[in-house]
């Protein structure tokens, strides 16, 4: 773990974030205690997406439901 005080975080901020490592962190420190600490945005894993979670859901459809639309008839000719 680096630490560095809050006039150098301020000065190299840019680069203390594009510097981190995916496990490390920076304690930022002020008058010899520290106030903040840096640490990487982690991205949460996508669950991959299942076919089918959704089968018999849909339980009723109307005869014409792919039938064109009275408002759309001006569209179509």
């Amino acid at each position: 773990m680096a630490i560095v005080t809050i006039e150098q975080a301020k000065a190299t901020l840019t680069e203390l974030i594009h510097g981190l490592a995916p496990d490390e962190e920076v304690l930022i420190t002020e008058h010899n205690q520290p106030v903040a600490r840096l640490v990487p945005a982690t991205r949460e894993a996508r669950k991959s997406r299942q076919l089918g979670t959704l089968q018999g859901t849909v339980t009723y459809m109307a005869a014409d439901f792919d039938a064109p639309l009275d408002d759309f008839q001006d569209y179509m000719e």
